[in-house]
Order: C-alpha cells, then sequence, then structure tokens
C-alpha cells in the first residue's frame, strides 16, 4: 500500500494528538535479570489509518477482532516503545525513535531518558530493529547533530545495504520514498560509528541477533539472555496486540514483503509461545512487555507490568 509521510502526519491533525505524554508515562515497565536491567520508555505514540495496516478491503473478521479490544474509528493509535538496557558499563538503546521530524504525537524520547536520569551522552550503543523513521530518525536533532554522539550503532548487514542501496528510492513502494531518503540520509551519517552483525551473532555481552525478516528486508529483533532468562526484543516483526496476535498469518500492509513478515510472525509467535519466553513488542500496549499465549488458532499479548 502507498502511503506517505503527509498521510501519516495528517492522520495525527485528525486525532489532535500532539500533546505532550504526562510525565508519568515515560518509563512504562522494567524488568531485571541477573545484573541487566532493561527499562521500556515512551517515544510517544503514531496515529494511523487503518488502511495502513488492512488496507482498503479488511479481511473478514478484522473488526469484530478490533472491536473485542475495544478499538473502533478509522485510525490506530499504537504505543512507541523504545528499550534500554543497563549492564555494568554499558548503557543500550534498542532502536532511537522518531525525533522531530517524522509525527508530532511521537519524538518524546529524550524526555522519557531525562526521566530515568539518563543523559544521551551516557548512551554506549545503540542497536536498530529496522530503519523505519520511527525507529531510526530519532539520531539526530534539530540541528542534524547525533544526540547519542558517543554511541557505537549496530545494525543488521542485509538491513544496512538496503537502505544505503541508491536503487532503494526507486523501487520501494511510492508512498515509502521519504522512508528511504530519510534513511539513507541517517545512515551515512552514521558511517563512522556503525558495527555490522549477521543473525544469530552475539552483539554485545548477553545479547544475540535474530533475523526476523519480511517487515524490512533485513529486519531484526533481539534475544537477551542472562543465565537461564530471556527476552526477545521484538521490535515490528509482531507489530501490534490484536490483529498480529489473533490472526498472524494474515497479511499485513505495513509490512514491505507481506507475506514473509506473515510467516515470521506466525513462526515467532509459536516460538515464543511454547517457550513461554517474555517478549517486548516496539507497539504493544502498556510498554510492550509480556508473553504470548496460545488461544485457539491464534494468539493472545499477555501484558505484563514489572
Amino acid at each position: 500500500m502507498n502511503f506517505s509521510r503527509r498521510q501519516v502526519i495528517k492522520g495525527a491533525s485528525w486525532a489532535g494528538l500532539s500533546l505532550a505524554l504526562p510525565p508519568m508515562a515515560w518509563a512504562q515497565s522494567t524488568l531485571e535479570m541477573g545484573t541487566i536491567r532493561l527499562d521500556t520508555l515512551s517515544d510517544g505514540n503514531l496515529v494511523l489509518p487503518k488502511t495502513f495496516s488492512l488496507g482498503e478491503t479488511p479481511p473478514d473478521g478484522a473488526e469484530a477482532i478490533l472491536k473485542s479490544y475495544g478499538i473502533t474509528g478509522d485510525t490506530f493509535t499504537p504505543d512507541c516503545n523504545v528499550t534500554l538496557l543497563r549492564n555494568g558499563d554499558r548503557t543500550v538503546l534498542f532502536d532511537a525513535g522518531a525525533g522531530q521530524e517524522f509525527m508530532p504525537s511521537a519524538g518524546k524520547l529524550l524526555d522519557a531518558l531525562d526521566a530515568l536520569g539518563v543523559d544521551p551522552s551516557d548512551v554506549t550503543d545503540v542497536a536498530f530493529t529496522h530503519a523505519h523513521p520511527d525507529h531510526l530518525w530519532g539520531v539526530l536533532d534539530d540541528f542534524g547533530d547525533l544526540i547519542f554522539p558517543d554511541a557505537a550503532y549496530h545494525i543488521g548487514r542485509s538491513e544496512w545495504d538496503y537502505w544505503t542501496d541508491p536503487n532503494t528510492v526507486s523501487t520501494i513502494d511510492q508512498g515509502r520514498v521519504t522512508f528511504a531518503v530519510g534513511a539513507k540520509n541517517r545512515l551515512e551519517l552514521l558511517s563512522d560509528q556503525i558495527v555490522f552483525f549477521d543473525d544469530d551473532q552475539e552483539i554485545m555481552p548477553g545479547v544475540l541477533s535474530r533475523l526476523t525478516p519480511g517487515h524490512t528486508p533485513g529486519h531484526m529483533s533481539f534475544e537477551v539472555q542472562m543465565g537461564s532468562e530471556s527476552v526477545m526484543i521484538v521490535g515490528d516483526s509482531i507489530v501490534n496486540h490484536h490483529l498480529a496476535f489473533a490472526q498472524p498469518t494474515w497479511l499485513s500492509s505495513s509490512d514491505q514483503n507481506a507475506q514473509l513478515a506473515a510467516e515470521t510472525r506466525a513462526a515467532l509467535l509459536d516460538q515464543l509461545s511454547q517457550s513461554q519466553m517474555r517478549l517486548i513488542g516496539f507497539h504493544l500496549p502498556g510498554g510492550g512487555l509480556g508473553r504470548a499465549e496460545r488461544r485457539g488458532d491464534g494468539y493472545y499479548f499477555v501484558e505484563e507490568q514489572a
């Protein structure tokens, strides 16, 4: 589906959600595993027309599922959860939020960090799940300078190759051309501080990369391990708590390769539900921390406040 940044911002104005979030919303959930502390921080929320995920012709039963979750109207307003990991001398962000140029209801990460007493200069690493605007554009301030100047920036090699390829701008869906231009410009500014990784690699102590493609060509999730405990930071491989769980094989217009994304999502939910490994989703509610529970032919997101 073609979907422009102008339409995204127009959607935000429809819902009037450019107001700042209340202070209590910044740090949403906390999980401690041995010496590792994980906090999910609010970068605000997006405001998207339902057609961004459902297309112009929703699947039969989609509206009934949404209604069962209390979702009515013409828009989705998904949360944006950036995960902060602290362990010893490492302060790591998983994704960098949207910054100030994408949507007025997002780009609140610096306020969330400030609420926890974390200065941007404290951040030692930023690890990207993928290079869509709400995950990448927050690396720059209003003057085009790096917000996390001393950080190493970790990205999957295939994701980097896709977004920095000059042909991507002309081959991507027209509605995502702005995404491609913005990603290429920002990634090139990070080139001196980039650290590449591949699938199934320990990118830093206790953090393993897991290729979860489809939403973007090189989308990565991250399994954080400490002793016998693990949590999976899934980014946008599971992009919402309703349709993606209830009907994981349904195709979504929000994914660049919808068929591959559906296959990835179904396999990941099966793995997470069977192992009962915690997960953190970028767009899941309540800070994004919870578990996947099998229910009939689908799954249910069991939110966990910690």
